[in-house]
């Protein structure tokens, strides 16, 4: 965010004042979120290529087909481990909360971003609990059905017939992961100085009194003071 500078007249500048800076995510946070990022990406890309023939040139991206049939399950276990260390730190954070509630229903005012008629939300809201409690399940159904189809390792774990609806399970959970990690980056995106807390690990303060104002109030308390300071 640039400094904002005030004039009196054109070419005067009476003041400078930089941006209050709120610190929302540690670096190793930040660095197990690109990680587990990563891993989707690397698992979108040899899925597709594994998924059907006329996506298999995708495999040229990981060395040719052997290669990505040896990567995709172990992206898969790189990514439950990396995705569970987040779910111990976040958890509880994520847990719903009666403001969520009139969140959704003000979800018209929320597309409008009239934030001044939503309550006081803590450090998430309902949106990003859904993005969070979605992914933490199907990464949970992707890691026991991939097990389940893993023949290489576990050739005589289930049936035949039990591996084939491991697959189609997979492959569904698979289709709604990618939808949700679209709706995770475009609502990212959309909302303007999000990608900053996850790069720098540090939001401005008009973007979190904007956003999460219970979440800065308490911040502020636990520090002992003002959220302008």
């Amino acid at each position: 965010m640039m400094d904002k500078r005030f004039y009196s007249q054109p070419g005067d500048r009476i003041e400078t004042v930089d941006p209050v800076l709120v610190s929302r995510y540690r670096r190793f946070t930040r660095a197990n979120h690109w990680v587990t990022a990563a891993s989707l990406i690397v698992l979108l890309l040899s899925g597709m290529a594994l998924f059907s023939p006329s996506l298999f040139f995708l495999t040229g991206l990981f060395g040719g087909g052997q290669t990505t049939r040896w990567l995709h399950p172990f992206v898969g276990i790189l990514l439950f481990f990396s995705f569970l260390l987040m779910f111990v730190q976040l958890w509880r954070l994520n847990l719903p909360r009666p403001e969520d509630v009139t969140w959704v229903g003000h979800i018209g005012d929320v597309v409008k971003g009239q934030e001044e008629k939503l309550p006081e939300l803590g450090k998430y809201n309902a949106g990003q609990k859904f993005i969070f409690w979605a992914m933490s399940a199907l990464i949970v159904v992707l890691i026991g059905s991939g097990v389940m189809i893993w023949e290489q390792y576990f050739p005589h774990l289930v049936s035949i017939p039990v591996r084939r609806w491991a697959m189609l399970i997979h492959s569904l959970a698979a289709v709604a992961i990618i939808l949700t990690f679209i709706l995770h980056v475009y609502a990212a995106i959309w909302t303007r100085g999000t990608i900053r807390a996850m790069t720098r690990g540090t939001v401005t303060g008009g973007w979190a009194w904007r956003h999460h104002r219970k979440w800065l109030r308490e911040l502020a308390g636990r520090e002992g003071r003002g959220p302008a300071k």
